[in-house]
C-alpha cells in the first residue's frame, strides 16, 4: 500500500528522486517493508510497493535502480570523536599491530616520512593483541622515532605513551606528582616514568603539543565527513565537539558537510551554554548542540574503569573515579544546574560502580528538578549489575552503547574482572528486555566507524580472537532488526531527533543508505562483506560506489 502522508508528496508534484527495485526496511512500524522510495527536495515524499510510486515520476525525476539492494535509514552513530577520527586518518595507525615489533616498525616507517622535529601523534594501539600483553614504554618509541617528540594513545583514549623527548618537553620526571583522576606509570625499580600516562595524567604532555590550526581542523572534518559517507553514516553524535563547533559551521557554510552532527560540550562548562538561554537540542537539522558530556571513570583496557571490587590481575586497584567526580560533590551540583537549564546529561560510565554512581546522580536530578523529557544518557554502560540493568527503562536513562567493544573486550575481559562480573558485560538483551532505549554507535576512533562491524558484533557476539564462535555471552545477542533500529531510531531518539530522522517515513529527512545485499536474510557472518553502494544526505548523493 502507498504510504503517502507528506505535503511534499502530493500527486500534483513529481519526485526529484525515485528509488526502485529495492528491499526497503523502513524502521517504521506502520509500513516496515517496501520496494520504492520517492524523495522531494530534502524529504521523503512517499514509500510504496513495487510499481506503486510510478505516478510520482516526471521527466526530471532521477530514477535510482537499487538492483535488489537493501535500503535503510542512514546510520546515526551515537558516540564518536569526529575530529579526532579525521586527524587519525592521516596519522600513524597501530590499532591492529599484532606485536611490539610490528608496533615499532610501523612507527619507524611513519617517522621517516615526517619532517624533523614534528610531533608524531595518533597510534590507537592495543597491547591486548600482543603476546603476553606487555605495555609499551618510552624506550620502544625512542628507538623507532629518532628525534621526534611522540605521544601515542591507546585505542580507548584513557592511556597514552610518550617518548623521552615528549616527556622532557612536558617536564614529566620522577618528581612529577600524579594528578587527580590519573597517574604516571613508573618503573618499580627506579621510580622513573615508563612513558605511560593514564587518564588525566595524559594532560601533562597534551598541554605542550602544538594546537591544531583552524585550517588543519577543517581538513580533518572534511576527511571525517567523507569517511562517514563512504560507510553509510549520515549522522553522528560527537562527544568531543567542545570549542570546535565553528569548524563544522564553516564546513556547512561551504556546502561540504556530508554528516549531520549533534555536538557535546564538557559538563564542566555548562554555564557557558546555560548563560545563552539555549536548551537541548539547539540548532538546525545539520548542526545542533545541547548535550553535556561528563566522565565518571576511565576504561577497562587501561584498568581505570571504576568497580566495586578490584581487578583480578591488580588486586589493589578498583579503578579511578573520573575527573568530573572531583572535587567531591562537583558532579551533583553541575548536573543539577545543567539539567535545570534544560541541557542534556551525557555521562561516560564503564565499571559497575561508575554506572551506579551515575544512575544515582540522575535519579537525584529528577527528584530535585522534577519530571521532563530530559533523555539523560549513559555512554558505554559496559559493566552492570542486575540491579542497575533494571533501572534504565523505568528511570528513562538511555543506554548509549558500542557493540564492537563487546567482541574486542571479550577476548580478555574475564582475565581482568572474572566470570561473575563478566556475565553482565554489554548486556544488550537484558537492557532491551528491561525497557531501556538502546542507542548504538562506534566510539570512533576507539573502534572502527563502520556500522556493519557493530551490527555483526551485536548479532553474533563472536570475539575478534575467534574463541567464541557461538558468541561471547550469547544470551545477550540481538536480532538484525533490533540492532539496526538501535543504529537508527534509537540513536535519533537519543538526540531528540526521532521526528525528523531514524526511519524511512514520509516527511522525514531523506538520509538513506543502499547496500548491495539484504542484511536481514544473509548469514550474519557475511554482514561485514556488504558494500555501501549509495549514501544520500538531505536527498543528495554524497557517496556512490
Amino acid at each position: 500500500m502507498l504510504h503517502n502522508e507528506s505535503p511534499a508528496s502530493g500527486h500534483s508534484l513529481k519526485a526529484d528522486l525515485l528509488i526502485t527495485n529495492a528491499i526497503v526496511r523502513t524502521m517504521d512500524p506502520d509500513q516496515p517493508v517496501a520496494a520504492e522510495v520517492a524523495v522531494y527536495g530534502n524529504r521523503i515524499a512517499a514509500v510504496g510497493a513495487a510499481g506503486e510510486l510510478r505516478g510520482l515520476a516526471g521527466p526530471r525525476t532521477q530514477i535510482l535502480d537499487a538492483g535488489g539492494g537493501l535500503v535503510l535509514p542512514g546510520f546515526n552513530d551515537a558516540h564518536v570523536h569526529f575530529l579526532m577520527g579525521g586527524f587519525q586518518l592521516g596519522q600513524v595507525d597501530l590499532r591492529d599491530a599484532r606485536s611490539p615489533e610490528e608496533f615499532a616498525e610501523r612507527l619507524r616507517v611513519h617517522a621517516a616520512q615526517v619532517p624533523d622535529g614534528q610531533w608524531i601523534l595518533g597510534g590507537e594501539w592495543d597491547h591486548e593483541r600482543w603476546p603476553g600483553a606487555p605495555l609499551p614504554t618510552r624506550e620502544w618509541l625512542d628507538a623507532a622515532a629518532g628525534d621526534h617528540p611522540v605521544f601515542l594513545s591507546r585505542l580507548d583514549g584513557h592511556m597514552a605513551v610518550g617518548n623521552s623527548r615528549a616527556l622532557a618537553l612536558a617536564g614529566v620526571n620522577r618528581n612529577t606528582e600524579d594528578p587527580a583522576a590519573g597517574f604516571v606509570v613508573r618503573d618499580p625499580r627506579t621510580g622513573e616514568p615508563t612513558g605511560l600516562l593514564k587518564d588525566t595524567a595524559m594532560g601533562l604532555v597534551e598541554k605542550v603539543i602544538p594546537a591544531n590550526t583552524f585550517a588543519e581542523k577543517l581538513a580533518a572534518a572534511r576527511a571525517a565527513s567523507r569517511h562517514a559517507a563512504q560507510l553509510g553514516v549520515t549522522s553522528v553524535q560527537d562527544m568531543s565537539t567542545g570549542a570546535d563547533l565553528g569548524v563544522y559551521q564553516q564546513l556547512l557554510a561551504e556546502g561540504e558537510l556530508r554528516t549531520r552532527i549533534y555536538g557535546m560540550t564538557p559538563l564542566s562548562r555548562w554555564e557557558r551554554l546555560a548563560a545563552t538561554g539555549l536548551q537541548a537540542p539547539f540548532g538546525n537539522d545539520f548542526l545542533r548542540i545541547g548535550g553535556m558530556k561528563a566522565f565518571s571513570d576511565g576504561s577497562l583496557g587501561s584498568a581505570t574503569a571504576l568497580f566495586f571490587d578490584p581487578y583480578l590481575n591488580d588486586p589493589g586497584n578498583c579503578g579511578l573515579p573520573g575527573p568530573d567526580l572531583f572535587p567531591a560533590g562537583a558532579a551533583r551540583e553541575r548536573m543539577l544546574a545543567a539539567d535545570r537549564a534544560g541541557l542534556q546529561l551525557v555521562t561516560h560510565a564503564i565499571g559497575d560502580r561508575a554506572n551506579q554512581v551515575v544512575l544515582d546522580l540522575y535519579h537525584e536530578v529528577v527528584a530535585v528538578n522534577g519530571p521532563r523529557d530530559r533523555r539523560s544518557r549513559i555512554e558505554h554502560a559496559q559493566h552492570l549489575r542486575p540491579a542497575e540493568i533494571a533501572r534504565f527503562g523505568p528511570e528513562g536513562v538511555i543506554a548509549s552503547m558500542q557493540p564492537y567493544h563487546a567482541v574486542d573486550d571479550g577476548c580478555w575481559c574475564e582475565a581482568r574482572i572474572g566470570p561473575e562480573r563478566t556475565r553482565h558485560t554489554y548486556a544488550f538483551r537484558s537492557l532491551l528486555n528491561a525497557g531501556a532505549v538502546l542507542a548504538f554507535g562506534s566510539d570512533w576512533t576507539v573502534a572502527p566507524l563502520d556500522p556493519l562491524t557493530g551490527i555483526t558484533a551485536a548479532v553474533t557476539r563472536q570475539t575478534l580472537d575467534g574463541r567464541h564462535p557461538g558468541g561471547w555471552l550469547p544470551e545477550q545477542k540481538l536480532t538484525v532488526e533490533e540492532t539496526v533500529r538501535a543504529y537508527t531510531m534509537g540513536s535519533a531518539y537519543a538526540e531528540f531527533a526521532e521526528h525528523v530522522k531514524g526511519s524511512i517515513t514520509p516527511g522525514k529527512l531523506a538520509d538513506l543508505v543502499i547496500l548491495d545485499r539484504d542484511l536481514f536474510t544473509i548469514d550474519p557472518a557475511m554482514i561485514t562483506a556488504a558494500t555501501v553502494l549509495v549514501t544520500l544526505v538531505n536527498g543528495r548523493v554524497v557517496h556512490e560506489k
